[in-house]
């Protein structure tokens, strides 16, 4: 059925809402082509959505049509709380393209919806940016798709549900664990599940790596944590190096290389004791031996008290 949008003003407003929503830039002169009336009836179709916005919006910096001089068309802008931007959408695909956190094909699906967030008018742009990255993306060597796994087991951890997990080491040994999960983390290219075990055998946590999780099941027992000693993920996360665990313990060492602040950001609970002449004497608490690992990475620029 072909609309008169000439004789049917509802057509025509429907029509123009529903361009602007798709974050068309519309153009008062190419709308009078379209619809075949004047641009004085388009501006007056403008003026009664802005109206309609107005009136159906909690404020008007929710939702309203604002007039781009540069462009000489009038677009829809929305809150940040409401629409993602251009800028947040190029940044979100930058890094889920450099962390290899996905299978290629999980993470051509998310591209995909990220890029209908962008406005038509610059969804090329974008593309552009990121075309040669998506191309020579090289996806890790497990190859598994994740996203539905980790929604899973994100259920028994919201739930403190006891889990059963068939889980395959590196040197490619299988064991049976019955877990407390309490975190899903994501680190250095993978994505891992934190848990306690359920026979309470040690008071630090265990990580095992998401892609290795074969098997897994609930067996609808429920674990209480109490609240003074409810597992912080946050908390975790400033003190494990690598997703090594172990006991929690305290290394100095001194510091002698250019950037401080490299030390600090890679080592949040990092604090400096003291300083001369460029060498610093850092305090850390981390769990397990993952940090030993960075500080061999160093070299000469750090020294183990």
């Amino acid at each position: 059925m072909n609309l008169d949008f000439n004789g049917n003003k509802g057509f025509r407003m429907l029509d123009i809402y529903e361009l602007l929503n798709k974050g068309e830039l519309i153009i008062k002169a190419e709308l009078s082509k379209r619809y075949g009336v004047t641009e004085k009836t388009i501006q007056r179709d403008i003026d009664e959505l802005r109206v309609y916005l107005g009136d159906t919006r909690f404020s008007e910096r929710e939702t309203s049509i604002i007039y781009d001089r540069s462009r000489s068309g009038y677009y829809l802008s929305r809150m940040d709380r409401e629409w993602i931007t251009n800028e947040e959408v190029l940044a979100v695909c930058k890094i889920l393209l450099e962390s290899r956190a996905f299978c290629k094909e999980e993470l051509d699906s998310l591209i995909v919806k990220l890029l209908m967030q962008v406005t038509k008018n610059d969804r090329k742009q974008v593309e552009n940016m990121i075309r040669n990255e998506q191309f020579y993306f090289v996806p890790l060597k497990h190859g598994k798709k994740l996203l539905g796994r980790i929604w899973e087991l994100s259920q028994y951890i919201s739930h403190n549900e006891v889990v059963r997990i068939r889980y395959v080491r590196k040197d490619g040994m299988e064991r049976e664990h019955e877990v407390k999960p309490v975190a899903i983390m994501f680190s250095e290219y993978y994505f891992y599940l934190v848990a306690f075990m359920s026979d309470d055998r040690h008071d630090f946590p265990t990580v095992f790596r998401v892609d290795r999780i074969g098997q897994f099941q609930g067996l609808g027992t429920k674990f209480k944590v109490p609240y003074k000693d409810k597992f912080n993920d946050g908390e975790f996360r400033k003190r494990v190096q690598f997703m090594y665990t172990g006991e929690l313990r305290r290394v100095k060492f001194k510091f002698s290389g250019t950037s401080i602040d490299a030390v600090l950001d890679r080592l949040p609970t990092s604090e400096i004791l003291s300083e001369n002449e460029g060498i610093y004497l850092i305090s850390v608490e981390v769990y397990g031996n993952g940090i030993d690992m960075w500080l061999r990475s160093q070299g000469a620029k750090v020294e183990v008290v």
